[in-house]
């Protein structure tokens, strides 16, 4: 069955999201954005905006902050993200839609993931009007009080492999605390995140709350260098993740959340299920043609099993192979394309530097039919210094390494400059500990890859970022704490 072809993207092809409308940008700058799947055109007037978009996406959301918004309580401020959540759900296939014609993205995952996006949406709801203070006794003679206050201007970037969802983890829990927010969609795959900002004013939120401005690095280097933002959340790349970093330390000290991506690791024991160890070291890496940040790129197998599990994923690899070049925007697709040209080329040209470097068991071929599918490519015993076993290539590629010790996959685990996520496969319960313990990532997961949960924490360790989505951590980082202290009343006079 094929997903219905939406026009929306046309009321809006050219224009920004500002105080609940959409309006003529000052930037007459434009770029294009592709179907992964032939390359064909979206939208040609994808706006680049400037410093002047900029500052008025600020003003309106600066503006909210001091005025209507301010005056909201917390239970108003949940029942606008309720309304949102239900808008969001009730158009969950056109959502998907936007998604999948920008980043090629399959609709049979999105539209199951709408929906959780939606629950994200009513997690931090339910906070809103729960997030306490502090009394502190005046046995010294001062009575303390403990505030937690929205942080202020809230700016978000946002990445092209899942807009739709950092969109909702970045804005979610700034909005239940009372910040505002302006945020930068990716150039790459922006048409989701504009139809979610267009529910905005359905759902309740007062004018200037939530703006969109589109662009590309240029106009995230002015949300991240912006005198007059508070906070900026970015997820991305450790480089792109440290230029942010700096302009905002360079600007006005702006707190950062940054989320950087990952070359996770894999374990397998002996003990594992090995036929569900396949499935998930499989799935895991092909995921959105492998352009997840927690994708398991690197397993580690213990040599007795070795032989079993490399067979199994080969065999995965290449049934997913076989269906390569269907549309990701019909149903009943399994595997799509990577999201463009560019990303594509880099892919290739790691797989043709790893033929130099390991041994290449499936896959690496070029698929002959229009679009930016990839074929799952499976490379084993990996030089220790080859580029696709130490950068993160962003694409559906496992390099498979065998063990003998317990310590020695750790060690091998853990000789990474990220640490975002790590998994194990094991059935015994004190090694589960015991490793879990011991590996250097955010998010570890036990027979089991690639899942997130609305009530807990997702980030990692290392050069994978600082900060947390997810869970009542995020609400920390979009929060600010002021302490009021008030000297007791002496009655001893």
């Amino acid at each position: 069955m094929a997903s219905g072809n939406y026009s929306f993207p046309k009321t809006i092809e050219g224009k920004i999201f500002i105080n609940n409308k959409f309006v003529k940008p000052h930037s007459t700058v434009t770029s294009t954005v592709y179907n992964g799947k032939d390359n064909s055109i979206v939208t040609d007037k994808h706006v680049i905006c400037d410093r002047d978009d900029v500052n008025l996406a600020v003003a309106a959301a600066r503006k909210a902050l001091n005025g209507s918004w301010s005056e909201f309580t917390g239970l108003q401020r949940a029942r606008c993200l309720y309304k949102l959540a239900d808008l969001l759900e009730q158009n969950a296939e056109e959502a998907a839609y936007y998604e999948s014609i920008c980043s090629g993205r399959i609709m049979d995952q999105l539209r199951t993931e709408v929906p959780w996006i939606a629950d994200v949406i009513r997690y931090y709801a339910g906070w809103a009007d729960k997030l306490e203070g502090e009394y502190l006794p005046d046995d010294d003679g001062f009575v303390k009080i403990v505030r937690h206050e929205p942080v202020g201007v809230c700016g978000g970037i946002t990445p092209w492999n899942g807009p739709l969802m950092v969109f909702v983890m970045k804005g979610a829990p700034a909005l239940a605390v009372g910040n505002t927010f302006v945020l930068k969609p990716p150039e790459k795959s922006p048409l989701s995140s504009l139809f979610a900002a267009s529910l905005l004013s359905q759902a309740g939120f007062p004018e200037g709350v939530f703006n969109v401005v589109t662009g590309d690095g240029n106009t995230g280097a002015l949300i991240s260098g912006h005198m007059e933002i508070d906070m900026v959340s970015f997820t991305g790349s450790v480089e792109i993740g440290r230029t942010i970093a700096a302009a905002a330390n360079a600007s006005n000290m702006k707190r950062v959340t940054l989320e950087l991506g990952g070359k996770s690791p894999a374990i397998i024991f002996p003990d594992a299920d090995l036929p569900s160890a396949i499935q998930w070291a499989s799935k895991g890496v092909t995921m959105n043609a492998g352009q997840v940040c927690v994708a398991p790129s690197r397993v580690y197998v213990h040599e007795s099993i070795a032989d079993e599990l490399i067979a199994g994923v080969k065999t995965e690899f290449e049934r997913l192979g076989s269906t390569l070049g269907l549309d990701p925007q019909q149903y009943g697709t399994t595997f799509g394309p990577v999201i463009d040209k560019s990303q594509f080329d880099r892919i290739y040209t790691y797989i043709e530097e790893g033929k130099k470097d390991a041994t290449l068991l499936t896959g690496g071929y070029k698929h002959d039919k229009p679009g930016n599918y990839i074929p799952p490519t499976l490379f084993t015993d990996p030089d220790p210094t080859a580029s696709i076993y130490r950068d993160e290539i962003f694409g559906p590629v496992l390099c498979i390494r065998r063990f003998t010790e317990e310590e020695e996959a750790i060690k091998l685990a853990n000789d990474t400059s990220y640490g975002l996520a790590a998994y194990i496969f094991t059935e015994d319960t004190k090694r589960i500990f015991r490793v879990t313990k011991q590996l250097q990532a955010g998010i570890v997961g036990v027979n089991a890859l690639n899942m997130l949960f609305p009530n807990a924490p997702f980030g990692g360790y290392k050069s994978s970022g600082v900060g947390k989505e997810l869970g009542k951590y995020a609400l920390r980082d979009y929060s600010a704490t002021k302490t009021i202290y008030i000297k007791s009343v002496d009655n001893t006079a």
